[in-house]
């Protein structure tokens, strides 16, 4: 397959012609997880919410000039797996409700970003490894039927931190823009949440009555949707399990 048909289709599989040069697996696996290692030291160490904070008092000052820059920054934050709690936050300090559709642009557009970078560069591998094991095999195609469901209910979902989310759904069957466009309505409820908490200020922020109460309702209903998604994705699994079996 052509790069300009793998571009254009994200959805299609990887090009079956053997690379002139690859590189061991462990060189891979050591790069990922000394990435990870670096990311933990830096959300440790470094100061954040500190950063947040200062480019959240020099992107007002850029008028409409600023959404695009918030957008494009979120977006990349969330695709190098930085949590998207501050920058949302911050968007309903600088904005208001205005901050809510540039979050779902910028958390979109990350998430786009990231899922291209996980199909691309492990999609393959982890596909042929999944089909080696049955359980994970059933488990796999469960998450393919269900698709845009899945995703969904992954979005209302505490579970599994956002940026995270991206990543891992790139790995699976489920299809880009299905994906995306479950995305995009499945983070609205929680983003809402914090972009009012950032509106509202410190004390809101702080955790006040009406705010620790919207946290609740938010927090249930991602619980719910964590129960339904793994029900289903069971249920499924079980059924594939047993086509498997009667092969």
């Amino acid at each position: 397959m052509s790069d300009a048909n793998m571009m254009t289709n994200p959805d299609a599989p990887m090009s079956d012609e053997p690379a002139t040069k690859t590189k061991p697996a462990w060189v891979k696996w050591a790069a990922i997880a000394l990435g990870a290692v670096a990311l933990f030291v830096a959300y440790r160490f470094l100061p954040i919410s500190e950063w947040v904070q200062g480019f959240q008092e020099w992107v007002q000052g850029y008028g409409p000039l600023g959404w695009v820059i918030f957008i494009a920054v979120y977006a990349v934050t969330s695709f190098v797996l930085v949590p998207g709690s501050f920058m949302t936050l911050a968007a309903g300090a600088v904005w208001g409700l205005g901050g809510f559709p540039l979050v779902i642009l910028g958390a979109t557009l990350g998430s786009a970003m990231s899922f291209l970078a996980a199909r691309y560069a492990f999609h393959d591998k982890v596909q042929t490894k999944v089909a080696e094991y049955p359980k994970f095999r059933a488990v796999n195609e469960a998450i393919r039927d269900e698709g845009w469901r899945v995703v969904g209910l992954l979005r209302l979902s505490p579970a599994l931190p956002f940026s995270l989310q991206n990543w891992f759904l790139g790995i699976t069957p489920v299809n880009f823009w299905p994906a995306q466009i479950a995305t995009f309505f499945g983070i609205m409820p929680g983003t809402l949440l914090y972009v009012l908490l950032g509106s509202a200020g410190g004390s809101a922020a702080a955790g006040g009555d009406d705010a620790g109460f919207a946290k609740w309702i938010v927090l249930g209903v991602g619980i719910v949707a964590t129960l339904v998604v793994t029900v289903i994705v069971t249920r499924k699994a079980k059924a594939k399990m047993a086509e498997f079996e009667g092969e």
